[in-house]
């Protein structure tokens, strides 16, 4: 396929599908009961029409709150025990106040799908991992029997609303069953995958103080297995509010003393009950990547959390029953969570324990075409490093059951956009999306009736008011701005934990723009309504008064075959300089000479801004990341400014320490 001019788009949506969508469908039925903008039968041939049908129903979502989240309740038939006494008791942000009054249970609703019993031996989870010829299936009669047996097992110990449990387990089967149990009897689910080391567990659950902790006893990545014993010692020595620990035997290790044994927990023939819980009641804790400080320990509600998935699965991916549901991610990640809600709209969710790369780059287009993968996501850094590896998944694999593909993580380049159609597949959607860990879904994202420009996400998101904000709080459009969401979502966090006066949580969001989300993105929002994400606002390039993103720097030195990955920092000087070093890791066998430095800076100047030519590039061997692999670039320029490493990020933060040992020595030598 070659690429269309730069004002068409790379894909458009089939008429004749795009009015089958469940998105169209609400629109006309909430045009119906509740005043929505209708949406005309017949279907849609004209991309400008196409745009502005959704935004009047994006404007109505966001203007008309109590309505647009009304009919998401009743649309998806959310099961209120309880009703509600109001949609929005209060929209002042921080602390909007969500269907007071109202009683529900998120489990619940996760398991109803198998209530049926034409869909109780339908697949609702696939498991591969890198050791399988061909995936675990778990019925939907099974998931309901296992979460029924485990949650009476959790209620027999005593545990119940509120109550904390933690995991230490991989991206299995046993992790879904454990967090729908959990949510079942109340109680409040957190987890961290199993290549997090116990201190970097222990700043996120010593936060907490969980009752229960399921823990494997190690996990299989690379084609190696990978012991974590001595780290589940650690953490039940230094977790004193333990009050049971499960063991799951993934590498088929023996139960340590004292522990309860997974099989036994989940043998009995039991349905489940669901303990009715208020709207807001804690579902899960997640935390930020606490590269700076302690992990924000962020508090989302069962109720909050299930209307926004219900909204965001089914109107924005598309997602139903007939769909297979495989996200690249681990327990560590947001996107776990997120991809436990396929369950909410009957889809089968796949899970996979294992590397993307091994044993070769295209792994885990592999996984796709085994599983039969209709919607699959992966990261932004796994799409490039695809291109880089000149990979034909398209042309090698079965890829033929797959109709979306997502990407998150970090801003995906153009170039991503363009190897996804030429090597990949042609015709498929490409719903690249933006949110994050504080409301563990998507600000910005895909929209199945709408087209796909390069390098912009199709739209913002129903009943997310986003805008592109300058440092006034004026709005922009066509320009870099601050992303702001001006009216509050659901799975916006109630609070963060231990933070009782809400201080820490106005800091993180309301400090800039009181009243106003400001997430820390720059974006742009353009006039036919894409995105374009930027980057963090909070390591910026301002440059002689222009600002630009470090995401834009990484999308020109990335291309060059003998650059793997790049770091961009801007400083400012005391001296009221500014000193921008661009540091690169380089591909094996390649040297960085003046022919390389030369046709980086060219590259840069002529693609980007002769501004943001970097004043040196300088070779490490690595860069630090967080633990969920994004690059950390706030603590790198703290490092470089001389803060000592122990206050400019918390160790058990990072992936690789030394790496950030060469930014603190640059910065003391800079200073010396």
């Amino acid at each position: 396929m070659s690429t269309p001019p730069q004002d068409q788009p790379l894909w458009r949506p089939n008429p004749a599908s795009a009015a089958a969508t469940k998105i169209v469908a609400f629109q006309n039925w909430a045009a119906e009961h509740h005043g929505a903008p209708a949406a005309p039968l017949a279907p849609c041939t004209d991309d400008e029409q196409a745009a502005a049908r959704y935004a009047d129903l994006h404007a109505w979502s966001t203007t008309d709150l109590d309505r647009f989240w009304t009919a998401v309740t009743q649309w998806f038939d959310v099961r209120f025990s309880v009703a509600p006494d109001a949609v929005l008791a209060d929209p002042a942000m921080p602390g909007a106040r969500w269907f007071p009054g109202a009683r529900l249970n998120y489990a619940e609703h996760a398991l109803r799908f198998g209530e049926e019993p034409a869909n109780a031996d339908r697949p609702a989870v696939l498991h591969l991992d890198e050791t399988a010829d061909r995936p675990l299936t778990v019925t939907w009669s099974e998931l309901r029997r296992q979460v029924g047996s485990l949650a009476a097992a959790l209620r027999a110990r005593g545990v119940g609303p509120g109550d904390r449990v933690g995991a230490y387990l991989p991206n299995i089967p046993q992790a879904v069953v454990a967090l729908l149990a959990t949510a079942a009897v109340g109680a409040v689910w957190t987890s961290c995958a199993p290549d997090f080391g116990a201190r970097s567990v222990l700043d996120r659950l010593q936060q907490i103080e969980p009752a229960v902790l399921f823990a494997v006893d190690g996990y299989h990545y690379g084609g190696k297995d990978h012991d974590r014993t001595d780290v589940v010692a650690e953490l039940r020595r230094e977790l004193p509010s333990l009050r049971a620990v499960v063991h799951v035997p993934l590498l088929g290790g023996p139960a340590p003393e004292g522990a309860l044994h997974w099989d036994d927990l989940v043998a009995a023939d039991v349905e489940p009950v669901f303990e009715q819980v208020p709207f807001d009641h804690p579902l899960w804790v997640l935390y930020s990547s606490g590269t700076t400080g302690l992990p924000k320990a962020i508090v989302q509600s069962q109720g909050g959390i299930l209307v926004e998935h219900l909204k965001q699965a089914a109107l924005h991916l598309d997602l139903g029953p007939e769909d297979r549901f495989l996200w690249y991610t681990s327990t560590g990640w947001m996107m776990w969570n997120f991809l436990v809600a396929g369950l909410l709209v009957g889809s089968t969710v796949v899970t996979y324990d294992g590397s993307p790369g091994h044993p070769g780059t295209g792994a885990f287009w592999s996984v796709a075409a085994r599983t039969r993968a209709t919607v699959l996501g992966t990261s932004a850094a796994y799409v490039m490093a695809g291109l880089k590896a000149e990979l034909h998944p398209g042309r090698d694999l079965d890829l033929s059951a797959v109709r979306c593909i997502g990407t998150t993580g970090s801003p995906l380049p153009p170039d991503g956009f363009r190897w996804i159609y030429q090597e990949v597949k042609e015709d498929v959607w490409l719903a690249s999306v933006s949110g994050g860990t504080d409301v563990c879904s998507c600000f910005v994202g895909g929209v199945p009736t709408l087209p796909v420009h390069l390098g912009e996400i199709q739209a913002p998101c129903l009943g997310a008011a986003v805008e592109s904000w300058d440092v006034q709080g004026r709005p922009l459009t066509d320009a870099v701005g601050e992303l702001v969401v001006t009216r509050p979502l659901p799975s916006m966090p109630t609070g963060f934990w231990n933070d009782p006066d809400g201080e820490r949580y106005r800091d993180s969001y309301f400090d800039m723009y009181p009243g106003t989300w400001r997430h820390g993105d720059w974006i742009t929002v353009t006039g036919r309504g894409t995105v374009v994400i930027h980057g963090r606002s909070d390591s910026t390039l301002n440059r002689q008064g222009v600002r630009m993103g470090s995401s834009d720097i990484y999308e020109v030195v990335e291309r060059l075959p003998e650059i793997a990955e790049s770091l961009v920092i801007g400083l400012e000087e005391p001296d009221g300089g500014y000193w921008m070093p661009l540091f690169v890791v380089l591909a094996p066998g390649a040297a960085l000479d003046d022919d390389l430095r030369g046709r980086i800076r060219s590259s840069l100047r002529e693609q980007l801004s002769p501004r943001h030519v970097p004043d040196e590039v300088i070779a490490v061997t690595g860069l630090p990341h967080t633990l969920t692999g994004k690059r950390i670039e706030v603590p790198v320029k703290r490092l470089l400014s001389g803060t000592p490493l122990e206050r400019a990020v918390n160790p058990g933060s990072v992936d690789n320490l030394d790496h950030l040992r060469f930014f603190e020595q640059l910065g003391q030598d800079r200073r010396a």
